[in-house]
């Protein structure tokens, strides 16, 4: 006999999504598209992640690592994956949409030590995968027609196992077309033989099947077109349907992966696996029209990203994206110039920044690269070229305006400097007794009040703006009325502390920093203001 339904009242549908053969092949994405067609459908979707690493989060991970950390609303620090669903779905994630190892196993030795357990031994089975089960069940409560799981790694790792047993018992116990699997795996092409193979793939779906699962549907990444007789093979020899053999190829672009899947009625398979109807076709017009605009550009810039991890741009992730968003919607090509910030210094500033039409100075941490950086804002402070700088790049700009213009040589921040006798920037009052890293900056969406008349207030149309934060360290109001004097103005203040959170240059196309990052909110359907301004003032240069 089945085991019952453990569904919530309104019957929840559960897609996850598994990777073989090999890592990075664009789960992320292919799960971020499917949520965009399954919700031009009409269907309420949201994407989970689950990382198999034992790290609470990725907010103590250096970049190289990782990419970037992705912040969302509510202050998780998660996997940039989270930002691709952001991106693509122009709806919110929160702390539940991310889950990690190190989360599971913190919540079940949390418990175990409170004695909640009543004395059992606590086992991988059931403790740990009722623990994962749990929290793919959270979304549930939110009443969302479909959740889309991610599983991180690859089919196979030691530390996927748990997650791959959780949703073998998922499986059964949601009942029938409550639930499925898409695999995703890679068809490598033989040069030598010139073809398709499709081994790796038949050994990745056996290697699930032998956890007890069995993949719905295929999407296979490739870099050829698959011929029918390799479909027919790879449908025969995985047990799945002709139809829900997906290809999906290289592309040019990210965005254009949603269209690609649509062509192949991507959406129509899952729908039809899951038992739910739609009356309702696929409207992609918006998404087609921001398409267009991006691959067919009237003008273009050149902005030099100014950071040091440009050699992972993926640390970078967000605000690569938020300029593809920003430039399409102007119509404009933004090149982007990786500048490594350790390369800059007086004299080579001038050769390595020539022809630029505008700088950003990128977020960060540690005292690496930190004199380039400040090179880059006083030539760009000097040369009235667009600047924008965002997090470290705003606390960039005052330092520099405090030592080249103020004459406070030693200014510094106290993260790099803790006896610097001019301390422009400094240790938030609430993080001075921290001494955990992990989780406990400052997080998440903050209010900021816009000073009426100035240049924010105009870019964003509004004077009460919300936007994300991930930093410990402040502007020093105590410097507030000399830098004020003396042109670079703060104009925007979080309303209840009237910390400082924006400052802009009187006399200049366009300078400014934010201590937050506009760049998380930036999406297709909504490109951020800022991202916009400073493309704009680019391109007036």
């Amino acid at each position: 006999m089945r085991k019952p339904n453990l569904m919530s009242k309104k019957n929840t549908k559960y897609i996850f999504v598994t990777g073989g053969v090999t890592s990075s092949l664009g789960k992320g994405i292919v799960s971020a598209s499917l949520g965009l067609l399954l919700k031009s459908r009409g269907f309420n979707v949201t994407i989970q992640k689950l990382d198999p690493y034992i790290n609470i989060d990725p907010g103590t991970l250096n970049p190289y690592e990782h990419g970037e950390c992705y912040v969302t609303e509510d202050g998780a620090e998660t996997d940039l994956d989270l930002g691709h669903y952001e991106r693509f779905l122009d709806s919110k994630t929160s702390q539940n949409n991310n889950v990690t190892t190190g989360k599971i196993y913190q919540t079940v030795i949390e418990k175990e030590r409170k004695g909640d357990f009543l004395g059992k031994t606590v086992q991988v089975i059931p403790h740990i995968t009722n623990e994962i089960k749990r929290r793919i069940k959270i979304l549930a409560k939110q009443n969302y027609d479909i959740i889309i799981t991610e599983i991180g790694g690859t089919v196979g790792d030691i530390e996927s196992l748990p997650y791959i047993e959780s949703v073998r018992q998922l499986k059964w116990e949601l009942g029938e077309q409550n639930s499925m699997v898409i695999h995703l795996t890679l068809l490598p092409y033989l040069a030598s033989s010139g073809e398709l193979k499709t081994k790796p793939s038949q050994h990745s779906v056996r290697q699930l099947m032998e956890s007890g699962i069995q993949a719905d549907v295929l999407v296979c990444r490739t870099e050829h077109h698959i011929p029918k007789e390799q479909r027919v093979k790879l449908a025969q020899f995985c047990n799945v349907a002709l139809e829900n053999v997906i290809e999906c190829k290289d592309l040019e672009t990210i965005y254009e992966v949603p269209l690609y899947l649509q062509k192949q009625d991507f959406d129509d398979v899952v729908l039809k696996t899951l038992n739910l109807k739609s009356d309702k076709e696929a409207d992609l017009k918006d998404w087609k029209s921001f398409l267009k605009k991006y691959k067919n550009p009237k003008k273009s810039v050149e902005i030099a990203l100014v950071g040091k991890y440009v050699s992972l741009q993926d640390s970078y992730k967000s605000i690569a994206e938020a300029f593809i968003h920003a430039g399409a919607d102007l119509e404009t090509e933004v090149k982007v110039r990786w500048v490594y910030s350790g390369d800059l210094d007086a004299t080579t500033i001038g050769e390595t920044l020539s022809g630029i039409d505008g700088i950003l100075i990128a977020p960060g941490f540690g005292d690496r690269g930190i004199e380039g950086k400040i090179e880059a804002a006083k030539y760009a402070r000097e040369n009235k070229i667009p600047l924008l700088g965002i997090c470290l790049g705003m606390q960039i700009m005052t330092i520099e305006f405090a030592r080249n213009v103020l004459g406070y040589k030693k200014a510094n921040s106290m993260e790099f400097d803790t006896s610097t006798p001019e301390p422009v920037i400094s240790l938030m009052e609430d993080q001075k007794n921290v001494v955990e890293k992990g989780g406990t900056m400052r997080l998440g969406a903050w209010k900021c009040t816009l000073k009426t008349g100035s240049k924010l207030n105009e870019i964003y149309g509004t004077k009460n703006i919300s936007e994300r934060h991930r930093h410990r360290y402040e502007f020093n109001s105590e410097f507030r009325d000399e830098f004020e004097k003396n042109g670079l103005i703060p104009t925007g203040f979080n309303p209840e502390t009237e910390l400082v959170e924006t400052l802009e240059l009187k006399n200049h196309p366009l300078y400014i920093g934010v201590q937050y990052h506009p760049e998380y909110k930036s999406t297709v359907a909504s490109p951020h203001p800022l991202f916009k301004a400073l493309i704009k003032a680019c391109s007036q240069k």
